[in-house]
């Protein structure tokens, strides 16, 4: 496994502070925010130094039902090679449902959504890392997500889902020691456990992140320091192995230079320390370890089944990477059922909500209403950052506009499509209802949207009598 050493999370709000900080030997990039033909001057200089810069991806969804997109894969993989990095990384979450599995249209979570950690659930990711392995040029690493939901009947624990994953597709690990903090105050998940059942060998690196507690829930907000429960997952992980790299994740509320350096010098002295305490001893890990030969676990039962969990997995002795199941229902069947079954119930989870649909049954309804509200905050954030002009033009009136609308309305395109959507929602409401304020945003709507006439012609009169009646004005 490459050695890294301790990096940060590079950022275009902390890019110079970045180049000052002593001892920084790498960073990751969030991927989808980089272009590979226009990567920016900070990022350039920080390459000819000689630091490692690695993509973190955000939006492939291998946790979801669908086999990853393809255009996404190809710009992931372009991303990597642009930036001659050692490796890619990315999440084990769903971020979208819906579509023709379930006959309802595609829905957008905005953030990333915990998979359940069920056989049906295990299989499909299984074989979306495989497919998206064979189109990356580097090695993958994958990450545990923090969570303020937990799914019902889950049949595997976090390190147990996390240690067939990585034996069943060789892929890597990204550990984040602040989502385990988060899960054993959200979930009552022991980090101890979940370390203990690691396969610690396939780790590629730590993330290092601060939160802060809301609604009775601990938030990973990349937004607050580094807490003490933090660290000290991070010294039980420390404990275990050596990670061959430690990074410090920060994505908003970004402090002075000097405080992200007492962080990482935080950090560094938990790595220090443990390095010290195993000084000369062999670390033995009692997870399990990546093994050549592979048994594949495949769900044998009802490909029709309704639900998140399938019959338990019998597991088959066979070659590496070839896919067998017992009895007459192929591997191919197996799977294609998991991803029907998968599908039904992360569009029921995502619909209930961004779309106000009711609870599935057996979830927390106070816990999913919270990540409902986190979810529209946070979707009404990014808005806000990558169309910075609306809360301009609308000022105080920008939060609650936003929240109403985001109300039954899931995202389906993305957040510059959204932000387009709430400005049509807006226009077609007549508001805002100062009239320089709509004109203006009338003007920055035209302006993304494509040609328009200077004059409303009589199709786009009766488009907005039509509006108008609608909303009985």
């Amino acid at each position: 496994m490459r050695r890294l050493g301790t990096g940060i999370g590079w950022r275009p709000e902390i890019a110079d502070d970045i180049e000052r900080l002593p001892g920084i030997d790498w960073v990751e990039v969030v991927a989808e925010n980089i272009c590979p033909g226009h990567l920016p001057d900070a990022l350039e200089r920080l390459r000819k130094r000689g630091t490692t810069v690695v993509p973190h991806g955000v939006s492939l969804g291998l946790g979801g039902a669908e086999r990853p997109d393809a255009g996404r894969l190809a710009a992931l993989a372009e991303r990597a090679e642009a930036l001659g990095s050692p490796l890619v990384t990315e999440h084990i979450a769903f971020v979208r449902a819906g579509g023709p599995r379930t006959a309802s249209p595609t829905a957008e979570a905005g953030h990333l959504l915990p998979v359940p950690r069920t056989r049906d659930a295990l299989d499909v990711l299984c074989e979306n890392v495989r497919i998206a392995q064979e189109s990356l040029p580097v090695p993958l690493a994958l990450e545990n997500i923090a969570a303020l939901i937990a799914w019902p009947g889950e049949e595997l624990t976090e390190g147990q889902f996390l240690a067939e994953l990585v034996e069943r597709t060789g892929v890597r690990l990204l550990i984040d020691v602040a989502n385990l903090h988060t899960n054993h105050v959200n979930r009552g998940e022991a980090p101890a456990a979940a370390l203990d059942e690691l396969p610690t060998s396939a780790i590629a690196y730590v993330h290092v992140a601060g939160g802060v507690e809301r609604d009775g829930v601990w938030h990973d907000s990349h937004a607050h320091p580094v807490t003490q429960p933090v660290l000290d997952v991070l010294a039980e992980l420390c404990a275990r192995t050596t990670p061959p790299g430690v990074l410090l994740e920060r994505d908003e509320n970004f402090p002075a230079g000097d405080e992200l350096a007492a962080e990482l010098d935080a950090i560094r002295a938990v790595t220090a320390k443990a390095a010290v305490g195993v000084s000369g001893a062999a670390r033995v890990s009692g997870a399990v370890g990546i093994s050549s030969t592979v048994g594949i676990s495949v769900v044998v039962g009802d490909p029709g089944a309704v639900g998140i969990s399938g019959s338990p997995a019998r597991k088959v002795p066979e070659a590496r990477g070839v896919l067998v199941a017992a009895g007459p229902v192929s591997a191919a069947q197996a799977v294609e059922g998991a991803r029907e079954r998968v599908a039904l119930a992360q569009t029921s989870l995502l619909s209930s909500l961004v779309a106000g649909a009711p609870a599935p049954e057996g979830f927390d309804r106070r816990r999913l209403g919270v990540q409902s509200r986190a979810l529209a905050a946070k979707r009404a954030d990014v808005v806000g950052k990558v169309a910075p002009e609306l809360p301009r033009i609308l000022g105080a009136d920008y939060r609650p506009a936003f929240l109403a609308y985001a109300r039954g309305r899931p995202m389906t395109g993305g957040y510059r499509r959204d932000a387009l959507a709430f400005a049509e929602h807006l226009l077609a409401a007549e508001r805002p209802e100062d009239p320089a304020a709509r004109r203006e945003l009338t003007q920055w709507w035209r302006e993304r949207s494509g040609p328009a006439p200077v004059r409303p012609g009589p199709a786009a009169r009766l488009a907005r009598a039509a509006r108008r009646a609608l909303l009985g004005r």
